[in-house]
């Protein structure tokens, strides 16, 4: 990740978020960062600080917290709310708008694009006037190897 110095020389990150305020690049920030590159799957914040724990990364949770919407808010991360109504992030490797596909016990997640669901939201708000319209679907199972092992199970 390149990065900018500011006047007194400390390292800024790359990008300016909707706000207008860059985001100062530090230990922690990098920590959490690059945790998430490492990551396939929605982790909440909790699960997130105890991966950096065990790594030895001091963090606080709250910063965690700090952190994480912050990359939500510049929309480096998603974020969506799992079953339990628990805010999850993953760093996607689709940068377009997109969808997932989560499983309800493992968390696995897959990305999909949904052609039929964006020309439905979009004649949706269209018919009822409304202008500017954003929408989030996801969509909850079980994962293959899930409802494998379910089934192996019963």
């Amino acid at each position: 990740m390149p990065q900018r110095a500011s006047a007194d020389g400390r390292p800024q990150a790359p990008s300016t978020p909707a706000g207008g305020k860059e985001q100062r690049v530090t230990k922690q920030r990098i920590a959490v960062s690059a945790a998430l590159d490492e990551l396939n799957d929605f982790v909440s914040t909790q699960e997130l600080y105890r991966i950096l724990q065990n790594k030895g990364v001091s963090v606080s949770l709250a910063t965690a917290y700090r952190i994480l919407q912050s990359l939500a808010d510049e929309d480096l991360v998603d974020v969506l709310r799992n079953g339990d109504g628990e805010a999850v992030y993953r760093r996607c490797a689709v940068t377009v708008h997109h969808h997932h596909l989560l499983c309800r016990n493992c968390g696995k997640a897959v990305e999909v694009e949904a052609p039929a669901v964006e020309t439905w939201a979009a004649r949706t708000a269209q018919e009822h006037g409304y202008t500017e319209v954003a929408h989030t679907v996801e969509i909850y199972g079980l994962c293959p190897d899930c409802s494998a092992r379910k089934g192996a199970a019963q």
